[in-house]
């Protein structure tokens, strides 16, 4: 490839915002689908491991209620589903093992997730929350 040529021709060099771009495109399903699936196979798993020890279980089981109501905008449910997938998959940037700090970046990836999209988290969503998470933390 010779210097004027473009590495990739279906890049402009600049944002033409009267062009807009072809979502079919756009690798946000695909994304979402998959962090639904990490989520669906592993959340209560580890929830049921770390209800008892993570100060943030109840805000992460509504979330859980907010991203599966049918009544949640689908960007704010990729927004979630994001934050889920990273609390459950086990690598992460401060691993959770780590005592005292290993959940501060799962924690801080779900405030950032619920200062952009929490107004969709409603009351049902937390009362949901409050009654597993008392289940989970009520020795049988």
């Amino acid at each position: 490839m010779s210097g004027g040529e473009k590495a990739s021709p279906d890049v402009n060099a600049e944002f033409d915002p009267s062009n807009p771009l072809d979502a079919s495109r756009a690798l946000v399903p695909h994304v979402m689908r998959l962090n639904e699936r990490r989520v669906a196979r592993g959340f209560w798993p580890k929830m049921r491991k770390v209800a008892a020890l993570v100060p943030f279980a109840s805000e992460a089981l509504a979330v859980w209620y907010c991203a599966r109501d049918v009544e949640t905008p689908v960007a704010a449910k990729g927004m979630m589903f994001a934050a889920l997938a990273y609390f459950v998959l086990p690598v992460d940037a401060i691993p959770d093992f780590i005592a005292g700090i290993g959940y501060t970046d799962d924690a801080a990836v779900f405030m950032a997730m619920l200062a952009l999209v929490g107004r969709h988290v409603k009351p049902r969503h937390r009362e949901a929350a409050r009654v597993d998470i008392e289940r989970l933390r009520t020795p049988d």
